[in-house]
């Protein structure tokens, strides 16, 4: 995309020079007379760069780059005058110019500094993308939902985010333990330093010592070299230490005077370091009990448990389901456009399926639609198992006919009331997601409200 440039200079003979010679260059350039026409031309336009002579009739150059540092930051400003001083330099820089050039200039040097400046400036912008994207990655809409159990872990991340506390994250597998770790990480003070992540167990037991804390040279057989472990790589930031129910007892004990004495040594090294680091630790088994059996220390539990934050199930959080589907949908499917993406037979399935591999065992169901080209999602697309879930009925509570008879009509539209205000509930008073989850159409839907005189009392559903 070609950048756009604004030549500021109340000499018509400058600004033509110079819009020629930037032309030529492939820049998109337009010219103004005056700092106020060139404020009145950025109102209307972005500029990727301004190039304005200092010296002008009314506002000066040194005001409208004030101006222009205020109103559009990511502009980038060239000064150019024929009287310039060290002062008129040196305010220019503060203000936030790339550079300042004398009158006569070089042609040659007019396109390098044009250059830099441009350069500069997508290094900036892109930096910015950068940073926007881990925290729309990392922050809270890393984990999606807006269920009761999800806004109590949203609550919890924003309350210890600020601490220095450690954390343990609690909750099955593919629960989004890690996303969760790096919610916490990118809403802490810690957010620009690394965030470090180690599966306990993933790496055998002879060498998670040398992993956490490094070697020095020679300390075994092919260690040729000191190597910084991840403690060291995780300097002022964060090291999740994920399935820490895995690590044994031996490493335990290290663990916790790291975390006691806040230094640790390197294999076969002499010199204690510094650990300025925040644990966040995660485990899907019950750690309480590993201290019951002996598997787990209990003061390193105390040491880790500070503050425990439970990732719930996706069973627990049904209604989250639908959020899920969007967003994942939207990270795999090539296509775009408006419209249904799941139908509701298929939504009702995900609805009555267990999920035993939770929000991750949904997220590879969806790429598995959008990689058998299933532009929407439907039974079709859908592995068998889930598709055998949705068609089992779900046994009723046993029960009798009382002696003295009962009006099965009057327990019927009780049963169905609440059943119509449960779904409701959990829809958050979304009709149409309600109806999902009873498995009738809208139209049936809003007909049994109707008919219960519920119509009315949830005008804003849709």
């Amino acid at each position: 995309m070609r950048a756009r440039v604004l030549v500021v200079d109340d000499e018509l003979s400058m600004r033509e020079f110079l819009a020629i010679l930037l032309d030529g260059e492939g820049y998109l350039v337009d010219q103004a007379e005056s700092a106020e026409d060139a404020l009145s031309r950025m109102a209307q336009e972005y500029y990727d760069l301004v190039i304005s002579d200092v010296s002008m009739p009314g506002l000066g150059g040194i005001e409208l780059l004030g101006r222009i540092k205020t109103d559009s930051p990511d502009t980038a400003v060239l000064m150019i005058t024929a009287f310039t001083t060290a002062e008129q330099a040196v305010e220019a820089m503060k203000l936030g110019a790339y550079d300042y050039i004398g009158k006569p200039f070089k042609v040659e040097e007019v396109k390098v500094l044009v250059r830099k400046a441009l350069e500069k400036r997508s290094l900036v912008q892109e930096n910015k993308r950068l940073k926007a994207e881990v925290q729309e990655r990392f922050g809270f809409s890393g984990l999606i939902g807006k269920s009761k159990l999800m806004r109590e872990v949203y609550d919890l991340i924003a309350k210890v985010s600020h601490s220095t506390a450690n954390v343990l994250i609690s909750g099955e597998s593919g629960t989004g333990k890690e996303l969760a770790a790096k919610a916490i990480h990118y809403n802490s003070p810690r957010k620009n330093a690394p965030f470090v992540a180690v599966n306990c167990g993933a790496i055998p037991d002879t060498l998670i010592e040398s992993e956490l804390f490094g070697h020095a040279k020679g300390a075994f057989t092919g260690a040729f070299a000191d190597r910084p472990g991840l403690f060291e790589q995780a300097e002022g930031g964060t090291l999740f230490l994920d399935e820490i129910g895995e690590l044994p007892l031996l490493l335990q004990a290290k663990l916790l005077r790291v975390l006691q004495e806040r230094e640790f040594r390197r294999v076969g090294g002499g010199v204690s370091l510094k650990a300025d680091v925040r644990i966040v630790a995660a485990s899907n088994r019950n750690l309480e009990e590993q201290v019951r059996e002996g598997t787990f220390r209990e003061d390193l539990f105390y040491r880790l448990n500070v503050v425990q934050i439970r990732m719930p199930s996706l069973k627990e959080r049904g209604e989250d389901i639908p959020a899920l589907v969007e967003h994942f949908y939207k990270k795999y499917a090539i296509w775009s456009g408006s419209g249904e993406i799941i139908t509701p037979e298929a939504l009702h399935a995900l609805f009555n399926y267990q999920f035993p591999g939770n929000v991750r065992e949904l997220e590879n169901l969806v790429e598995r639609c959008v990689v058998l080209g299933s532009r929407v999602i439907n039974l079709d697309c859908l592995p068998q198992s889930v598709r055998e879930q949705r068609i089992a009925a779900r046994p009723c509570s046993e029960m009798e006919i009382p002696d003295e008879g009962m009006d099965l009509q009057a327990f019927l539209d009780t049963l169905e009331r609440k059943l119509l205000v449960q779904a409701l509930e959990k829809s958050g008073g979304v009709k149409k997601r309600a109806a999902v989850l009873l498995g009738m159409t809208f139209r049936s839907f809003r007909y049994r409200l109707a008919k219960f005189g519920m119509e009315d009392e949830d005008q804003d559903a849709t």
